[in-house]
């Protein structure tokens, strides 16, 4: 895929973003009005045209987004690196199912772009564990699931 640009998220994308995983979320700062970037992991895109995330409620991505609603997460899987690149809502400004206070947030996909560089292929996707109470950590993650998967 590289070079192409999509308008909504592959048969191969679309399954990655139906689980937790490293991502990383570009937005326009409200101060600074310069890039932010931030590492977020609680993604659900409930089809191939929307990718939804949940983030602490005080999160500088809430208030960047209510300020400049473009925004770009990055996701490395499938043998590459994809840029999807859309508008974003807050769709919730706290999802009450959860026991943390956090926000649901929509991005309305306008193009999903490889933007892995010439002649490579991702051997590893990135990995990360949760260095507090696993099973604690566990039980919110499939709270957070399933209320950004039912919200409507």
């Amino acid at each position: 895929m590289a070079n192409q640009v999509e308008t909504s998220l592959s048969e191969e994308l679309l399954p990655l973003l139906q689980q937790e995983r490293f991502v990383t979320i570009a937005t326009v700062d409200f101060e600074t009005k310069g890039p932010n970037v931030n590492a977020i992991s609680w993604v659900y895109a409930p089809d191939e045209q929307s990718v939804r995330f949940s983030v602490d409620t005080r999160s500088r991505i809430v208030e960047n987004i209510r300020n400049q609603p473009l925004v770009t997460i990055t996701v490395v899987g499938a043998g590459s690196t994809y840029s999807i690149t859309g508008h974003a809502e807050v769709k919730a400004d706290r999802l009450e199912e959860v026991p943390l206070k956090l926000a649901l947030v929509e991005i309305k996909i306008d193009e999903v772009r490889d933007v892995m560089f010439y002649g490579s292929r991702i051997s590893q996707e990135p990995k990360y564990e949760k260095t507090y109470d696993k099973e604690a950590a566990d039980k919110l993650d499939r709270q957070v699931l399933q209320a950004m998967q039912e919200f409507e």
